[in-house]
């Protein structure tokens, strides 16, 4: 998959992350390679940016919905993320995964992150 989007960064964001550009790509392949064939081995890149507006408003000082933490040293905020899902059994499957974060929360004084992860999925 790949996706990209934008919006004018000129409005204060609300009840979701404060992103005003952002590029993905990523992809999966099928366990059937390895004789798993329910299973999924997954990688997606993720770059995020924020409006020249929006840049300046968090670097004189102000605070959004989920940003602010005093004068801002801009960075994208980029992200790889990698998994694996495991058919255990009928409708139960578990992933792991990692994701490692650069620049979190557009701050080039912040991160990187590593996040580990780890999901149950149950279908009935």
């Amino acid at each position: 998959f790949a996706r990209a989007g934008c919006n004018e960064g000129h409005n204060e964001s609300f009840a979701y992350t404060e992103v005003n550009n952002s590029a993905q790509a990523g992809g999966d392949l099928s366990g059937a390679l390895w004789n798993r064939s329910q299973d999924r081995l997954g990688v997606a890149i993720v770059s995020n940016g924020l409006s020249a507006s929006h840049r300046d408003y968090l670097a004189l000082g102000g605070e959004g919905f989920l940003l602010g933490d005093g004068t801002l040293r801009y960075g994208r905020e980029d992200i790889l993320e990698t998994y694996y899902t495991a058919h255990l059994w009928r409708g139960l499957s578990a992933s792991g995964g990692v994701q490692y974060i650069d620049h979190p929360g557009y701050n080039r004084d912040r991160g990187p992150v590593l996040i580990e992860m780890l999901r149950l999925h149950v279908d009935f």
